[in-house]
């Protein structure tokens, strides 16, 4: 089979930086895909983006779809025509869904059934009369943040189309987008070499956009480029330059042929918090920031140019202009605030609304106030030093710095809680009240900050679902499961001896009667529990460990999380699906026997049969065996132990017959098995491992 090279590119105004990067990897997606689907194959794919245009190069595409074989069979012969030799209705409806003439129908003898039946040879397409259709349909399928309508057209696009490559080979194949025409030109640097530029194959595209276009077309190269450009201007002032690669891939997706200067501000506006100069610079002029040795912030930047001047001073210069006033303003802002207290605002957070229904930011930081004293006490934690927190959490939110840059609630409070000369305990639990904002994101690591971060979460958790405002479906507006990941990620990771439920009611207590549905606290638990089920999907977790443990529905998280442990642990013994199917056996029994008079304990006079009496002496001794490890938490040595029951329980089933007649027999066996299953309950309903079952 011949094949070619496929080069498709769409060549726009600037598409939106932050979107560049998906738009790039769905449009490959969305190409590759549809020609799988048309039979047409290739052997391997390269996508390109830069801020004015999407890419693809597709190597050695099938220059045919592989011819289909259709055969179908339709009705009977007999049915096929009447007793005169006439084509019935089933016939020619055959034939009209086939598409063509009743007399280009055949017949075959199907399981002794001479049937009608069509056979075609379909000649596969050529791909240059398909990749058209593909582009059409695929791109309104882009996942763009915002469309766009430009000239008298209605259609409707990211950004306004302005060129269309589309090359096959040396063959370049036709195709009209919004009124642009393919041809086999690209264009170059917006500044650099605007003009058309021919590609007379797709191999050599990346080569001239960056030799004759001066545009780096590679997403990955290009970002690689600019790191590599950044970390060398810091080490021209002896510095680190501090790399985030959100920026980074923002930056990217700004420029074409990227070209890195750095700059200097005055070293007065270091008296600034540094996450708010960190902030300025990156917000809005994309630059990055360099630390000393010790990670202390220095008086310079690195910024990136889509141009390479002849005279890099005045893009300096520039920059540094650009800067200052921003710098300025922060400052500004800055010393204004440190004029009045944190504690001096706390009055103003009664004008400040959390929500309708349940009062302002100050009625808030009352309750996490009061939540955060208990939490204080079930932990041994400083109960002052909580509520104090608690009350000044908020009040950074007044200030003039967190009004200009949101991102820094909490870190602002935190600088002026030193500032007013707040112990550093509460200082820091001010910045740590928020963590962790996303998955995977660090924990707060004060014990006063701990307090903090799980009380202001369980308050706003308890609240929205007290009003009946809880998540629905993909809408989460308050965010509510990151939050209770967030309370049961600290209580997990610090190992707390902390009872979840005991916290929501302490929540609920802090309201007055009658703000919340007197169903909140059973929801919440629920809701709570439901989050450990996402969160080990996310680990890795098999669904049926996790039902084992909530069958059980333990109240204290780290108490949850090692029993996960333990039962992971023991599903992966060659023992534990004989058990657990074990356990099935006898729930099914014992449930379907309730009327039966099942004693807590067996009595050992009713034993008669060896099995049985092997098996209870077992059940005592692991009984005394694994209680001080359950006692200890250590569930992973219990279910260990316990796995050496297997032997007893295979013996016990195949040789003792359960409901026997005799009442008393068959009570006291039930009984044994009532014991069986309830020391295995001291942990898990491993029933729920038996294969299958997940």
């Amino acid at each position: 089979m011949t094949t070619r090279d496929l080069l498709i590119e769409i060549g726009t105004e600037e598409l939106p930086p932050k979107a560049l990067s998906s738009l790039s990897g769905a449009f490959e997606d969305l190409i590759t895909t549809a020609l799988r689907a048309e039979n047409l194959f290739y052997n391997s794919s390269q996508k390109f983006a830069t801020p004015r245009r999407l890419a693809i190069l597709l190597k050695e595409l099938a220059e045919y779809q592989e011819d289909k074989e259709l055969f179908r069979v339709g009705p009977a012969v007999t049915a096929a025509y009447d007793k005169d030799g006439n084509p019935t209705q089933a016939a020619i409806g055959f034939a009209k869904s086939c598409g063509v003439d009743l007399n280009k129908l055949e017949t075959d003898t199907k399981n002794g059934v001479e049937k009608l039946v069509f056979h075609e040879t379909q000649k596969g397409r050529h791909a240059k009369t398909i990749i058209p259709e593909i582009i059409k349909s695929s791109l309104p399928k882009l996942p763009t943040p915002k469309r766009m309508r430009w000239g008298s057209s209605r259609e409707e696009f990211v950004r306004p189309i302005h060129w269309i490559l589309l090359l096959f080979g040396r063959e370049t194949l036709s195709l009209d987008l919004f009124g642009v025409e393919s041809g086999n030109h690209t264009r170059g640097h917006r500044f650099h070499n605007s003009g058309e530029i021919l590609v007379e194959e797709p191999a050599k595209y990346e080569e001239i956009l960056r030799e004759e276009g001066q545009v780096i077309a590679n997403f990955e190269k290009r970002k690689e480029l600019i790191r590599s450009q950044v970390i060398e201007q810091g080490d021209l002032v002896n510095a680190e330059a501090i790399i985030e690669e959100g920026l980074l891939s923002e930056v990217t997706s700004l420029v074409e042929f990227p070209s890195t200067l750095s700059g200097k501000f005055d070293s007065e506006f270091l008296e600034v918090p540094p996450e708010a100069i960190v902030l300025t610079m990156k917000t809005h002029q994309k630059c990055f920031h360099l630390h000393d040795k010790e990670g202390h912030l220095l008086p310079y930047f690195v910024a990136v140019s889509n141009i390479k001047s002849k005279d890099p001073s005045q893009v300096i210069k520039g920059n540094e202009r650009v800067i200052r006033p921003r710098l300025a303003d922060a400052k500004f802002f800055f010393d204004t605030d440190r004029k009045y207290s944190l504690e001096s605002r706390l009055d103003q957070l009664k004008k400040l609304i959390f929500q309708d229904k349940l009062g302002s930011v100050f009625d808030k930081a009352i309750r996490v106030s009061k939540i955060s004293r208990s939490f204080a006490r079930k932990v041994s934690g400083n109960e002052a030093y909580c509520e104090r927190a608690a009350l000044l959490s908020k009040c950074d939110l007044l200030t003039d710095m967190v009004r200009e840059f949101s991102d820094l609630q909490g870190i602002v409070g935190s600088y002026y809680a030193t500032f007013d000369g707040e112990p550093k305990e509460i200082a820091v639990a001010i910045k740590e009240q928020y963590l962790p904002k996303f998955s995977g994101d660090e924990l707060p690591k004060s014990p006063t900050g701990v307090a903090l971060a799980v009380s202001d979460k369980i308050d706003t958790i308890v609240s929205l679902f007290g009003i009946n405002q809880p998540p629905t479906g993909s809408k989460d507006p308050f965010a509510l499961r990151r939050a209770a990941i967030g309370v049961l990620r600290i209580i997990v990771e610090k190992e707390l001896d902390v009872n979840i439920l005991e916290l929501v009611s302490d929540a609920v207590e802090v309201h007055s009667d009658g703000d919340l549905a007197p169903d909140t606290e059973a929801k919440v638990f629920q809701f709570l529990l439901e989050r450990f089920r996402s969160w080990y999907h996310d680990e890795g977790v098999a669904s049926n460990v996790y039902e084992s443990v909530y069958a059980l529905r333990p109240q204290r998280p780290h108490d949850f999380h090692l029993r996960i442990k333990a039962v992971s642990a023991f599903n992966a013994l060659p023992e534990s699906n004989s058990l657990a199917a074990a356990n099935k056996r006898v729930s099914n029994l014992l449930s379907k026997h309730k009327e039966e008079s099942v004693d807590d304990c067996c009595k050992e006079n009713l034993l008669d049969q060896d099995s049985e009496k092997k098996l209870y002496e077992m059940i005592k001794n692991k009984k005394a065996q694994v209680a001080p490890l359950i006692r200890s938490s250590d569930y992973t040595a219990a279910l260990l132990s316990l796995s050496s029951l297997k032997p007893a329980i295979d013996d016990f089933f195949d040789n003792i017959l359960v409901i026997t007649e005799d009442k008393s027999i068959r009570e006291n066996r039930l009984s044994l098995l009532q014991e069986l299953r309830q020391i295995f309950l001291e942990i898990a309903d491993i029933s729920f491992l038996e294969s299958g079952s997940e």
